[in-house]
């Protein structure tokens, strides 16, 4: 069974760079722009593990999708799928995130520019998860 992941995130460039080493490695990949496109895929692609960027159409649009398909009422469906939550905000900030059920429903943070091994490394951590 191919191994399917969900890169959100409006930045082409790093897409790609996700994008890469995750096709090399064996994984299909799409791709979706915005909040309302990452949630429509998500239910047309369904996902085994979505890398969702935290600032897109809005500064917190990857909290916003995070909240829906993690948070309370959420699609049992979605709350299953691990979510890798990729941000520049620790290195352009003094503000530091972590994983929270109730405030930030994602299972791990990356940070940018993404590093190849990090990232695989990370996204076979969480799938081994589910």
């Amino acid at each position: 069974m191919t191994i399917k992941i969900l890169i959100i995130d409006d930045d082409p460039d790093l897409v790609l760079a996700a994008r890469m080493p995750l096709e090399q490695a064996g994984y299909e990949v799409f791709s979706a722009g915005t909040l309302e496109e990452g949630l429509a895929a998500v239910d047309t692609i369904k996902p085994n593990l979505i890398i969702l960027d935290v600032m897109m159409d809005t500064h917190t649009a990857g909290f916003q999708l995070a909240q829906k398909l993690h948070g309370a009422g959420a699609k049992p469906e979605h709350q299953a799928i691990p979510i890798l939550m990729v941000t520049a905000v620790h290195q352009t900030t003094p503000l530091r995130f972590s994983p929270d059920d109730d405030y930030l429903p994602v299972d791990a943070f990356i940070d940018k520019p993404i590093d190849p091994k990090t990232l695989l490394a990370q996204v076979s951590t969480l799938l081994q998860k589910t």
